[in-house]
């Protein structure tokens, strides 16, 4: 019997065990996987929690009830890979064994990579949306916000969901409007990157819908430390940021395990080959999901897009046959821009945000790179495929390589962005 070993159970190791469950034979293949408890989060759901927009039953249900019968569900925290006994160890002293295995551990927030900012102000004055209790505690905090300097900040890329905290800024925008408060806040975006956003043309856009709103843009600002006496963003070239709420998004990094096993980068990501996902050093090693070190957005739809490559490249690789299938980097994601729009971007490895129909020329029924009501609807609808087609391993029509077709190519514009500038 082989041993197929799956550590994490989210978005991309729910989607691998479904698939390969179907694929492999039950009496050959033992299928595992391990993630530290039984609650499945829908990450995408953080962002709308402190403007109501989504309930706590919404955004959560148990993980072992998306998984496929046939397929060994163990929780437990992972403490050390050793690749060279193909074997995990858990930190309750539990051994793992594996033929094949793979990594789909993902990425988390660490604060505490920041001076001062899991200190005396944390979720007092500073907030964050990338974890359950994260959003809830924020929302108590908007509630009670009606004045003042509320500061949108990026730590550093790569992050999960690269436009959430842009959307999160759309939405406050809207929310502080809606609630006639919005002439007493100013807003400020603080970011890492020279624009809004990481593609220039998605930048421009982007940033140019900052300005429509008055947000103020804070560019290439690399925090060093947060003085907590003076409620400020301090970085590495000493310019400060003033706030009264904080709302950050922490350092992003991969897995601890990943650190302890040797497998990974500085930020615990695992270097792969960015087109079959493999592991560079240990050829019975896949890593997918965002905790690899792929140069693409840490995405759901990456995910999914990458699981669909990765699922065919596997079958054949334990076929002792040539891995032909080549992850392209496609990535697209919806963008929340407030008062029931939203944008669409699509893009991948070699190619930017593009105006056009998406995913059918001229019919669309999705714009790209244009506020409408149609993607709002297309955001929100995406929850339900999420818990009924996504994660169960269900075919989604949509190309897994990013398509030319309906998208403008005469839209490409390298002209670097501008948006107010704080002050």
């Amino acid at each position: 019997m082989k041993k197929l070993l799956v550590l994490g159970a989210g978005t991309a190791g729910t989607m691998i065990v479904n698939r390969l469950r179907r694929r492999l034979d039950a009496g050959e293949w033992d299928i595992t996987i391990v993630d530290h408890d039984d609650v499945h989060p829908y990450q995408p759901g953080f962002l709308f929690l402190p403007f109501g927009i989504l309930s706590n039953k919404q955004i959560t249900h148990s993980r072992h009830s998306y998984l496929p019968d046939g397929v060994n569900f163990v929780i437990g925290d992972v403490d050390l890979v050793d690749a060279a006994t193909n074997a995990v160890t858990l930190t309750d002293g539990r051994t793992l064994g594996y033929d094949y295995l793979v990594i789909a551990s993902g990425t988390t927030p660490r604060p505490d990579q920041t001076p001062g900012m899991l200190g005396s102000e944390w979720h007092r004055s500073i907030f964050e949306f990338y974890t359950f209790e994260g959003a809830k505690a924020l929302t108590k905090a908007l509630e009670q916000f009606d004045h003042g300097r509320l500061v949108v900040h990026i730590t550093d890329m790569p992050i999960k969901c690269p436009v959430a905290p842009l959307e999160f800024t759309f939405l406050a925008d809207a929310w502080l409007r809606k609630r006639g408060l919005r002439d007493q806040v100013e807003i400020v975006y603080v970011t890492p990157l020279p624009g809004a956003f990481t593609k220039p043309i998605a930048s421009k856009a982007l940033g140019s819908m900052l300005d429509d709103r008055k947000v103020a843009l804070e560019s290439d600002f690399l925090v060093e430390r947060i003085d907590v006496e003076k409620k400020a963003l301090v970085s590495y070239d000493e310019r400060e940021v003033p706030f009264d709420l904080l709302v950050t998004i922490p350092l992003n990094m991969g897995a601890d395990f990943v650190a302890r096993s040797g497998l990974g980068d500085d930020l615990n990501y695992v270097p792969v080959d960015k087109q079959t996902l493999q592991s560079k050093a240990h050829p019975n090693i896949f890593v997918v999901g965002d905790a690899s070190d792929i140069p693409t957005s840490k995405a759901g739809s990456v995910a999914h897009f990458s699981v669909e490559i990765f699922e065919e490249n596997f079958l054949n690789h334990i076929a002792g046959k040539a891995m032909t299938g080549a992850f392209d980097g496609h990535a697209n994601c919806f963008i929340e821009t407030g008062n029931g729009k939203g944008l669409l971007i699509d893009f991948n490895y070699d190619t930017e945000p593009l105006t056009g129909k998406f995913p059918l020329p001229v019919v669309g029924p999705m714009d790209l790179l244009k506020e409408t009501r149609a993607n709002h609807l297309g955001k929100l609808a995406f929850r339900w495929i999420y818990w009924n087609v996504l994660l169960r391993g269900r075919p989604i029509p949509i190309s897994t390589h990013m398509s030319m077709v309906g998208k403008n190519p005469a839209s490409a514009n390298p002209t670097r962005p501008n948006a107010t500038p704080a002050k």
